[in-house]
C-alpha cells in the first residue's frame, strides 16, 4: 500500500472524527481499509514465513515448512519454461 493511499485513510478518519462523511466518502473509506488489512496481512504472513527457530541443541526449525506440514499443505508446483 502506497503512502497517497494511507494519507488518504487517516485525512477520512479525521474528517468523520469531525463533521462526518458522506455516503461515498464511507464507501471510500471502507475500500481503503480493506486493502491496508490486506497488505498488513500479507506482509505478516511474508515475515512469519521467513522465521526459522533455532532448537538448544543446534537444530533449525522452518516455521513455514512445520506449519505446512501440521496443516497437510502442500507446495505448489513451480511451472517449468515452456509448460503452463
Amino acid at each position: 500500500m502506497d503512502e497517497k493511499k494511507i494519507r488518504r485513510i487517516n485525512e477520512l478518519a479525521h474528517k468523520y472524527k469531525t463533521i462526518g462523511l458522506t455516503p461515498e466518502e464511507t464507501e471510500e473509506r471502507d475500500i481503503l481499509r480493506k486493502e491496508y488489512i490486506q497488505a498488513y496481512r500479507d506482509n505478516l504472513r511474508a515475515q512469519l514465513e521467513t522465521i526459522k527457530i533455532v532448537q538448544p541443541d543446534g537444530t533449525v526449525i522452518d516455521v513455514k515448512k512445520r506449519h505446512d506440514e501440521k496443516y497437510g499443505i502442500q507446495e505448489e508446483p513451480k511451472a517449468v519454461d515452456g509448460e503452463c
